[in-house]
C-alpha cells in the first residue's frame, strides 16, 4: 500500500500547530478516511462552528484535508491550498521513496544481476548478484558511465534512442576472460530516458526440454568452438537471428554441430527462459511422428491415452522447438507443418479444437533440400517458409584451422569424463589429423579421441590409439600402401627418438627419464627403439659391422 498523510506524521503535526497558531482558530488534519493526523488549538475544529476546509490531493488521488475554525477572507483560503499542496507534495516523495525500497527489494531478491541507468548511461543502482557477475564491488559500480563498466555491450548502441525491449547475448570481460551474458534491457517510464538492464550467466541455469523431467545443459555461442573466419561468420549472423523471432533453417553434413547452434540461438533469444523441444524427425517412425508433434484426444486412436496427450508444439509454447532431420518428414505433414507456420496454431489427433502456440520453430536437415525439391520429396512452400534465415554450417575439412581447438578441449572434456590425467597427441597423430578428411566432422573427431584415451595407457595417443577406420582413411588419402604409411610414421617416430637420446643419453637411468618425459612405459619406449634399431648407441652400432 502507498503512503500516505500518516506517513509524515510528524511534519502534518507541526503543520497544524503553525497554522493554529497563525490563524488563532483550531486546525485538524485528516486522512482520506476522517481520520485526525493532526491538530492543534483550543479544541477540535468541528467545534468552532463553520470551517474552513482544504482538500489535499495527489494527482486524482484524495488523500485528506485541512480543516481551520472559519477564518473568513480569500488570502486565508490561498494560504491553506498552499499548504494543502505542500503536504501532497511530500506525500509523493515519501511514495517515491517507498517505490525505490520496494524495487530495490525486489531486483536484490531475484537470481539475475540488475542495474538501474539513469538517462545520461550512469549507473544509478546495482543488486549484489550484478556485483557478483561482472566480478565488481558495488560501490565501483555506482555513478559509473555503463561504457566504462561494460564498453562491448551491443544494447548501449540504441541507448537510450529506443523505447522498446532489447535482448540478446553478450560478452563481457571478466578478469583475463570473456564470459557470456544474456542481457535485457528495458525503459523505466518517468524516468528521463532511464532504463532498467538485467542480465544472467546461462552456464548457471539449466532449462527443460520437452517434458519435465528431462533436463539438458543450456548451449550458449561460447560453446561453439572454432576461430576460423567461416565460422566466425555463422556464429554472427546466427546472434544476430537469435534476437528475432524469425524462423531459422540451419543445413549442413551430420555431425557438424547444428543441434548446438539451434540451442545457442535458443539461449541468446528472448525466449531463453521458456523451453527448447527438440524433435528428430527421422528418429520416430511416420505413424507416431504426427501424435508426437501435434499431441492426441482422448480415445483418438488403439491403445491411446483416454485423458490425451499434449504434442511437442504444445509443449513448446513461449519458447522454441527444434525440427531435426527435416528432411524426413513425410509429405502428409509438411502440409500440417506449413499450416503451423503460417496460423501459428495447432489440431491435435482426433481433435477438432484449434489451439494456438507460441513458437519459435528452428528447422535442421543434412540432406539436399533443393534435389528434394525437385524430386518433390520436399515442399517449396514450406522450404521457403522454414528458411526466412538460412545457415549452413561449414564441414570439418573445410576449417581445419580449427581442428587444434576441437583436439584441446575433446582432451580436456574426456579426462574428466574418464577421470584421468589429460594426454597430449604425439607429432604423428597431431599430422594424421590435420590431413584426415573427417567424413563425420566434429562428432566422429569427438569419437575418435574418446577411444584413443580409453586405448592409451599413458600420457601420449600414438597412432595405435586411432580407431582402425581413422588410420585405413587417412593412410588412403596418403595415396601410399600400408607399407609407404608405416614408413612415414616410422620416420617420424625415429627423429624424435634420436632427438631424446641425443638430449638424455643411452643408460639406463636415461631411458627412464625419456620414458617419462614422453608420457610412456619403459616397456613401451624400449620395443620401440628395438624396431627402429636404436636400442644401442651409435658407436656400439659401428663396431659390430
Amino acid at each position: 500500500m502507498l503512503a500516505g498523510l500518516k506517513s509524515i506524521q510528524p511534519l502534518v503535526e507541526e503543520i497544524a500547530a503553525a497554522l493554529a497558531s497563525h490563524f488563532g482558530a483550531a486546525v485538524q488534519i485528516v486522512d482520506h478516511t476522517g481520520r485526525v493526523i493532526g491538530e492543534s488549538g483550543a479544541g477540535p475544529a468541528e467545534e468552532g462552528g463553520e470551517l474552513q476546509r482544504a482538500a489535499i490531493r495527489l494527482n486524482d488521488t484524495f488523500l485528506g484535508e485541512v480543516r481551520v475554525a472559519a477564518c473568513g477572507g480569500s488570502e486565508a483560503e490561498q494560504y491553506l491550498r498552499h499548504v494543502s499542496s505542500m503536504l501532497a507534495a511530500q506525500v509523493a516523495a515519501m511514495q517515491a521513496q517507498q517505490q525505490v525500497r520496494q524495487l530495490r527489494a525486489v531486483l536484490e531478491a531475484i537470481d539475475e544481476g540488475a542495474l538501474i541507468v539513469n538517462g545520461g548511461g550512469s549507473v544509478e543502482y546495482a543488486n549484489a548478484t550484478a556485483a557478483r557477475l561482472l566480478g565488481l564491488e558495488p560501490r565501483e559500480l555506482l555513478d559509473k558511465p555503463m561504457a566504462r563498466i561494460w564498453p562491448d555491450l551491443k544494447v548501449l548502441k540504441s541507448f537510450p534512442r529506443e523505447r522498446e525491449s532489447l535482448s540478446g547475448e553478450e560478452l563481457y570481460r571478466r578478469g583475463d576472460r570473456w564470459v557470456h551474458f544474456i542481457v535485457t534491457m528495458r525503459p523505466l517510464d518517468g524516468t528521463g530516458g532511464g532504463r532498467i538492464i538485467t542480465f544472467w550467466d546461462p552456464t548457471e541455469a539449466r532449462y527443460l526440454t520437452g517434458p519435465a523431467e528431462n533436463t539438458v545443459l543450456r548451449f550458449t555461442f561460447a560453446d561453439i568452438i572454432g576461430r576460423s573466419e567461416v565460422i566466425q561468420q555463422v556464429k554472427e549472423r546466427a546472434m544476430r537471428a537469435a534476437a528475432g523471432n524469425s524462423t531459422v533453417l540451419i543445413t549442413g553434413e551430420s555431425g557438424t554441430g547444428k543441434g548446438v547452434f539451434a540451442r545457442a540461438i535458443h539461449s541468446a533469444s528472448p525466449r531463453a527462459r521458456g523451453p527448447f523441444v527438440s524433435v528428430n524427425c527421422g528418429a520416430i517412425p511416420e505413424n507416431l511422428l504426427e501424435s508426437e508433434l501435434f499431441g492426441y484426444e482422448g480415445g483418438a486412436f488403439t491403445g491411446a491415452s483416454r485423458k490425451g496427450k499434449a504434442g511437442k508444439f504444445e509443449l513448446a509454447d513461449k519458447g522454441t522447438i527444434f525440427l531435426d532431420e527435416i528432411g524426413e518428414m513425410p509429405l502428409h505433414l509438411q502440409v500440417k507443418l506449413l499450416h503451423v507456420l503460417q496460423n501459428r496454431e495447432i489440431e491435435r489427433v482426433g481433435g477438432t479444437r484449434k489451439v494456438p502456440v507460441d513458437i519459435r520453430i528452428i528447422a535442421a536437415s543434412n540432406r539436399d533440400l533443393d534435389k528434394m525439391m525437385q524430386e518433390r520429396k520436399f515442399r517449396k512452400d514450406l522450404y521457403f517458409r522454414l528458411g526466412v534465415i538460412p545457415l549452413h554450417i561449414p564441414p570439418l575439412r573445410e576449417r581445419k584451422e580449427d581442428i587444434p581447438l576441437f583436439i584441446e578441449h575433446c582432451l580436456n572434456r574426456y579426462a574428466q569424463k574418464l577421470n584421468r590425467e589429460p594426454c597430449i597427441l604425439s607429432p604423428a597423430v597431431k599430422e594424421l589429423f590435420l590431413k584426415y578428411h573427417w567424413p563425420g566432422n566434429v562428432r566422429e573427431l569427438e569419437n575418435a579421441i574418446e577411444y584413443a584415451m580409453n586405448m592409451c595407457s599413458g600420457n601420449v595417443i600414438e597412432v595405435e590409439h586411432l580407431p582402425p577406420r581413422i588410420y585405413r582413411e587417412a593412410e588412403a588419402e596418403i595415396g601410399g600402401s600400408e607399407s609407404t604409411l608405416k614408413l612415414l610414421l616410422q620416420d617420424y617416430e625415429r627423429r624424435i627418438f634420436e632427438q631424446y637420446l641425443r638430449r638424455f643419453g643411452h643408460s639406463s637411468q636415461a631411458k627412464n627419464d625419456i620414458a617419462k618425459a614422453l608420457g610412456i612405459s619403459r616397456a613401451t619406449l624400449y620395443r620401440k627403439l628395438a624396431e627402429l634399431g636404436l636400442s644401442r648407441p651409435p658407436e656400439d652400432a659401428a663396431s659390430q659391422s
